[in-house]
């Protein structure tokens, strides 16, 4: 199943089951009862697949990335907050503020939660799961590193727009079996392995759900690996991911 979010040409937020041509309205977030006909995706807005209360991004999940930058691996997943303000979807486009100076792209594996959890166990954590997403990461570098007394992880992530996810929420996947790609302009960047993870995505919501109650529609962002470069205004940037899809915007 993919799970999507619509804009109509006449207003209306719609969010439920996606097909090629057309969406069919659910009552809620990852409901199965239909709230309506199907209304096509024809002169409609793709907006992110859900509107997060968390959005939750992780820092050095990735064995590959952590060994050639010299890290220590961790004894728990190292995460930040972006708002919800920064989230933007496919084919939108993400003005870079002139503050935010140099910009990366992180292309990531998105995990988003389906039932509330809360100190959860291992098979707990598993099954709060709704499906996978793609996340786009940017992340100013300027800013992050700016101040030597406190690094500013959630200034620099959290730019409107800085929070790229979609196309769609696909259930029914292996995490281990998916390649995360980012492209720029066409060309590959980064193309690596989900099963390089660190922190399994179970794991991860395992260990927020001690620090947080993890709410349906929350998305964790569960790390980049290599190949992350700076971006400019007039690049187009697209994260994809077999079985999900492509979520790409326009930088300006």
């Amino acid at each position: 199943m993919a799970w999507g979010r619509i804009q109509t040409a006449d207003g209306r937020t719609l969010s439920g089951m996606l097909t090629d041509t057309g969406l069919q309205p659910m009552t809620g977030f990852g409901s199965t009862t239909p709230a309506g006909p199907v209304e096509a995706l024809d002169g409609a807005t793709l907006l992110a697949p859900c509107q997060p209360g968390k959005f939750i991004g992780l820092w050095n999940n990735y064995h590959a990335a952590a060994e050639k930058n010299g890290l220590a691996i961790p004894a728990a997943p190292l995460w930040f907050l972006k708002p919800d303000t920064s989230v933007v979807g496919h084919g939108a486009t993400v003005t870079l503020p002139p503050q935010a100076g140099r910009v990366i792209f992180e292309g990531e594996l998105g995990v988003v939660i389906g039932t509330p959890c809360r100190n959860a166990s291992l098979a707990e954590a598993e099954a709060a799961i709704f499906g996978y997403t793609c996340i786009n990461d940017l992340t100013s570098l300027d800013i992050l590193n700016a101040d030597p007394a406190f690094a500013q992880w959630s200034r620099a992530k959290g730019f409107d727009g800085f929070g790229v996810i979609g196309p769609s929420i696909a259930t029914g996947l292996d995490w281990r079996d998916l390649t995360i790609r980012t492209l720029v302009n066409g060309r590959e960047r980064q193309s690596y392995p989900a099963s390089d993870m660190i922190f399994s995505p179970a794991e991860i919501v395992q260990h927020l759900s001690q620090d947080m109650t993890l709410m349906p529609g929350d998305v964790i962002a569960v790390g980049t690996s290599l190949g992350v470069r700076p971006v400019k205004a007039g690049d187009v940037v697209a994260v994809e991911i077999d079985g999900i899809g492509s979520a790409e915007v326009t930088l300006a």
